[in-house]
């Protein structure tokens, strides 16, 4: 199945406005200390959680927020190595479970943002793209593997993506890592896409062309034995 892909518009971002809710500033808010954020006005919660963040020690802050977000993935142990590696590293990178890149790429930048660039700043990469299938009789459902797979196809051979999991982008082999890899994906019509990542998968640099084709191949079912 054939495809035209077009790079609509590029943007790397420090943090994405929508992530945090106001029930997680309002519950954030009571784990350092301040239980009235739900009679805060909504537009300062944002501000009032800096500054409550901001009466603890930065590893202290660090496993607060860790805690809250991810506990059923981490123990406290974890969360401890974490809240004081996020100083020195960019955990939202390097950690090894990359299904919590994500996850740790918002904690990283409110804590970023909170004390003044104490921890490393990491970076997001949103694409908006438009797919186009060749065939207009039938094309697959546009997940992220199939997305990935396509939107490869005008990345350069120096893109991470392409030197870790080059095989897999290729032909008709599964690639449940883009799942991980692209943290959100958002479309409203099948072709127009938004798409969210991190920088270090995905640069502006990385995107060698701006309107390119590709093809998808439908990975083969294994057998069961």
């Amino acid at each position: 199945m054939k495809f035209q892909i077009k790079i609509n518009a590029f943007q790397t971002l420090d943090e994405v406005s929508d992530y945090w809710s106001k029930e997680d500033y309002i519950q954030l808010l009571a784990l350092f200390g301040f239980p009235d954020g739900e009679n805060a006005k909504e537009e300062n919660l944002k501000e009032l959680l800096m500054m409550a963040i901001t009466d603890f020690e930065p590893n202290e802050a660090a496993a607060i927020v860790l805690e809250y977000k991810l506990s059923d993935h981490l123990n406290s142990g974890q969360i401890d190595q974490i809240s004081n590696d996020m100083l020195l590293d960019k955990i939202a990178e390097e950690y090894p479970e990359i299904n919590l890149h994500g996850t740790l790429f918002h904690i990283n930048q409110l804590l970023y943002k909170a004390f003044n660039g104490k921890f490393p700043n990491t970076k997001a990469s949103q694409v908006e793209c438009s797919i186009t299938p060749l065939d207009k009789s039938s094309h697959p459902e546009m997940s992220k593997e199939v997305v990935l797979k396509l939107l490869s196809e005008g990345l350069s051979d120096s893109n991470l993506i392409k030197r870790l999991f080059g095989e897999k982008l290729e032909g008709n082999t599964a690639f449940p890592e883009a799942e991980d890899i692209l943290w959100d994906l958002k479309s409203t019509d099948g072709e127009n896409f938004k798409i969210l990542t991190s920088e270090y998968w995905l640069n502006q640099a990385d995107l060698i062309a701006d309107k390119f084709d590709g093809a998808y191949e439908a990975p083969e079912e294994s057998e069961e034995d």
